[in-house]
């Protein structure tokens, strides 16, 4: 089969090269899986440049989110065990942590309503306790986080607020649902929250970013608001002000996705119960922006690690190869940099 490996750590366009290798043997308790279309996400940046909080042995090969399909013909949710991971005509898993794909999405839709669809549920309804009528405040609202965020906000009856980087960027906010688009690059973003909310500020602050974002977000949200903080894409790790949380009756919450598995699975299972009755009744789809052959993988986690993607990018193994540099095992495939890197907005 063909897999994309790392074989050392650093830039995704770098690291990864595209080779031809065996099918992974599934360990004990395993289940093989072909890949039908694997998300990419930010964490597969992180895992390349050795930054994430799992690092598996080198080589692997990144993908932590995808659609595939078991021996027996069944569509499945998994985040595949590294170091067999997504980005490959085959994976594997634990067969207790698939979730069947709802029929209403197709496989690249599938693949990209696990990983954030569930962070943002899990933010918004089990650590925040959105309210219908509440104040929702997305930053990065058209990235792959942001936009499940917006769309689960909506969902559940709160008035969302997104910030963007770029007028594109604003453009997809807007047809993603957010009642309000503030573009950060073009508008003060803390005086745009407050005209918006009339100076009530956001009841909840749904962040991804960090960095600069948080301190916008300690400054905007209301009193007795939650921000719940799923990430550091921004690269910088905010230092709160916990003096400043007191005077203002506000709370932090910390939201690990991952630990669920572990920590309490049945959740899991009933988010992604929740998750595709919103789906059947059309509340939420996956802004899926691009659909890439395997040999586009490369590119694509740099692009998302560059913070210039909207929406999800999913891979699909099955579909032709492009030509383009990725279909060498060994060619680099760029990316342009980005002046607003990391923002994952």
């Amino acid at each position: 089969m063909q897999a994309w490996q790392v074989q050392e750590n650093g830039e995704p366009s770098e690291v990864m090269r595209l080779r031809d290798t065996e099918r992974p043997v599934p360990g004990e308790g395993q289940v093989l899986l072909r890949v039908r279309a694997a998300n990419v996400n930010f964490p597969d940046a992180l895992l390349c440049r050795g930054q994430y909080q799992v690092r598996p042995p080198l080589p692997f090969t990144p993908g932590v989110e995808i659609c595939g399909e078991t021996e027996d013909g069944r569509r499945v949710l998994a985040t595949p065990a590294l170091p067999f991971g997504g980005f490959a005509e085959y994976a594997v898993a634990d067969p207790a942590a698939l979730l069947p794909a709802p029929d209403s999405l197709d496989d690249a839709e599938a693949a990209a309503l696990h990983i954030g669809y569930q962070t943002g549920w899990f933010a918004l309804h089990r650590r925040a306790a959105l309210q219908a009528g509440e104040t929702l405040l997305v930053h990065a609202a058209a990235g792959g986080v942001g936009s499940a965020a917006v769309q689960l906000g909506k969902a559940a009856g709160a008035t969302v607020i997104g910030v963007v980087g770029g007028a594109q960027k604003a453009a997809v906010a807007r047809e993603l649902g957010c009642d309000v688009v503030i573009d950060r690059r073009g508008e003060e973003v803390i005086a745009a929250v407050k005209e918006a909310t009339g100076g009530h500020g956001a009841d909840v602050v749904y962040d991804p970013v960090g960095g600069t974002a948080y301190e916008q977000s300690a400054k905007v949200v209301a009193f007795e608001g939650r921000i719940v903080v799923v990430g550091f894409a921004s690269g910088t790790v905010p230092r709160p002000a916990l003096n400043h949380a007191l005077l203002k009756n506000y709370s932090i919450l910390g939201l690990h996705w991952g630990l669920y598995n572990t920590k309490n699975p049945e959740l899991v299972r009933h988010c992604h119960e929740q998750l595709t009755a919103l789906a059947a009744r059309g509340a939420i789809r996956p802004l899926v922006s691009e659909r890439v052959p395997l040999d586009g993988a490369a590119d694509a986690v740099q692009r998302v690690a560059d913070g210039v993607t909207t929406g999800r990018i999913a891979v699909m193994p099955g579909a032709g190869r492009t030509g383009g540099a990725g279909a060498s095992s060994d060619a680099d495939a760029g990316a342009a940099a980005d002046p607003d890197a990391g923002a994952a907005s």
